[in-house]
């Protein structure tokens, strides 16, 4: 067996990271005996419905779109690709024709799958009927 630098600049966070992940396990399964003991045992159909004034509630289908989603997630996509630009804008003198060539072939992986979503459909708004 090896030796052990416990000198060594990192061993510190190591030793955190093995901490913290056996607090973090030991945590959830504390968590969940003790959920399964304390929870009540009673399953009366009264007891287990949700407590409102009013009629009794029916279940209804889902009537959102999917599209809702799919449209939400490509804004955050293209919106964090752009924010990745403005550090290259400020240090666009620094980073020269590498940089430069770096940003276009970003942008051009960026229109790549703009022209993909646009193709499959994601960007066009379908109505629900």
């Amino acid at each position: 067996m090896e030796h052990i630098d416990v000198a060594h600049p990192y061993f510190g966070v190591f030793l955190l990271f093995v901490i913290t992940f056996g607090a973090f396990w030991a945590t959830t399964v504390a968590a969940r005996f003790v959920s399964r003991a304390l929870a009540a045992k009673d399953s009366e159909k009264i007891k287990l419905s949700i407590y409102e004034c009013g009629p009794e509630v029916t279940k209804q289908p889902n009537r959102i779109s999917t599209q809702f989603y799919l449209f939400a997630l490509l804004f955050l996509l293209f919106d964090v690709e752009v924010v990745f630009m403005f550090p290259w804008a400020i240090d666009f003198k620094l980073l020269g024709w590498f940089g430069f060539v770096e940003m276009l072939l970003f942008i051009l992986l960026l229109a790549i799958g703009f022209v993909y979503a646009w193709k499959k459909g994601a960007l066009e708004w379908h109505s629900i009927k």
